[in-house]
């Protein structure tokens, strides 16, 4: 199980240093300003519920650990609000572009390769633990988690963004539609059709028909469609919980809050684009695909 889990681990740290979450969102040469504006701006425009439901006006002061880096785009958030940050993440090329920022934009904070389930920081170290779409990647999750727990101090908080089991993303677009719409890539008509309804970058599709292609019972299998259709076709590992598995997940806090967000209007053809904002948090407050978990130590 242990070899199992390590090479495992490889695979995902092989594919998130080839692929740092968000650059593919930003025209413009990685580590320049422009590229950090650019992502910023796609991820904040998108996902606008982020600043809110991350609290990170409320962070001055507070020493905070974020999970997961990334590219530092909500690590910055934190630094100009006045927290003492910290951010890990588990690849060298998120760890440099995230330094790369922070350096660019002169805000203070640390950063440092490590693994979610190892985190070399000592037990009572920080006031938040922050980590957004991360800890569903990682082998193991229960231990990232502890690890969390471990490292926060009494009355610290974590603030942690998991793929939601319960959501129209899960339970429609990836468990149906998706599944419906893979066969059709198989013909140049239906690759047509898919890019045409879907806007997914063709490349995108192409990995996807050539990965049915290679071993069609792999990649249907329930585990892997979910990998292989949530960050990018060669994601070798992606997790969905419903609310009482994240409250089990966080069981040993002594106090937990559940709430989701986003609901991506780019899975709803045609109503998508006119779907007003407020029917759309509506909406996402049930069906989200982001499920928050606010666990306090």
């Amino acid at each position: 199980m242990l070899e199992n889990n390590f090479t495992l681990k490889d695979r995902v740290r092989a594919f998130w240093q080839e692929n740092p979450c968000g650059t593919k969102f930003a025209n413009a040469p990685p580590g320049s300003r422009k590229f950090y504006e650019l992502v910023e701006e796609h991820r904040y425009t998108k996902e606008w519920h982020i600043p809110l439901a991350a609290g990170f006006s409320q962070s001055k002061n507070l020493n905070v650990l974020e999970v997961g880096c990334g590219l530092g785009t909500d690590g910055a958030q934190f630094a100009k609000a006045g927290a003492i940050y910290t951010g890990v993440d588990l690849t060298d090329a998120a760890v440099d572009l995230a330094r790369r920022r922070f350096e660019l934009f002169q805000l203070p904070g640390t950063f440092r390769v490590a693994d979610a389930e190892r985190l070399d920081f000592p037990d009572n170290t920080f006031d938040i633990v922050y980590s957004h779409g991360v800890l569903h990647h990682t082998p193991d999750t229960n231990a990232a988690v502890r690890e969390i727990h471990r490292v926060l101090r009494p009355g610290g908080k974590a603030v942690v963004m998991l793929y939601h089991r319960d959501s129209y993303n899960y339970r429609v677009n990836i468990s149906i539609l998706r599944r419906m719409g893979v066969q059709l890539l198989r013909w140049n008509a239906g690759f047509k059709l898919v890019h045409a309804l879907t806007r997914e970058p063709e490349e995108s599709l192409r990995e996807h028909a050539r990965q049915l292609k290679k071993n069609q019972s792999e990649y249907l299998k329930s585990d892997e469609f979910l990998s292989r259709n949530t960050d990018g076709a060669g994601n070798p590992l992606a997790r969905v919980y419903s609310r009482s598995e994240a409250r089990e997940l966080f069981k040993d806090f002594s106090y937990v809050e559940l709430r989701t967000y986003f609901l991506n209007k780019r899975w709803f053809p045609v109503l998508g684009p006119i779907l007003p904002r407020s029917l759309e948090s509506r909406m996402a407050s049930r069906w989200g695909w982001h499920l928050w978990i606010y666990a306090t130590k």
